[in-house]
């Protein structure tokens, strides 16, 4: 379930395709056709439905955070790439940060999220670029 949450945060914030969160349910599922969450989810076809479901029956007590932070990661890093607009990428980021589950928001690589873009308000965008770079490598090996 951390893949889906990971979709379900960025679909809030349209760094994610509608499209692309079902191809990726559907190759989940047809992995383990026998777990009744990614059942309901493959039958449910209100989007804002789905992430309320994975958002409320996800068991954040046992949530893989490495998994869910490399998955993550790996997303925003193509997010990162395509966007050419600095400050555009920063309020999406600042409002990923918002949508994190609280018990993890102050732990790195995640509370990054949340003052990354403080330099953009003295114009250093090469230090906001540095900041989320080293986030986006946080977890590479």
């Amino acid at each position: 379930m951390e893949e889906l949450l990971v979709y379900a945060i960025l679909l809030y914030e349209e760094l994610v395709t509608e499209n692309e969160y079902n191809k990726r349910l559907d190759e989940l599922f047809l992995s383990n056709p026998e777990n009744d969450d990614l059942l309901w989810l493959e039958w449910e076809t209100d989007i804002k439905k789905a992430i309320i479901y994975v958002r409320t029956h996800i068991d954040y007590s046992s949530l893989d955070l490495e998994r869910f932070g490399r998955i993550l990661m790996s997303k925003l890093k193509v997010a990162y790439e395509n966007c050419s607009d600095i400050k555009c990428f920063a309020d999406r980021m600042y409002g990923i940060w918002e949508s994190l589950p609280g018990d993890i928001q102050n732990i790195e690589p995640f509370w990054t999220l949340c003052y990354a873009d403080d330099p953009l308000s003295w114009g250093d965008e090469e230090q906001t670029r540095d900041i989320y770079e080293h986030m986006l490598n946080y977890y590479k090996d």
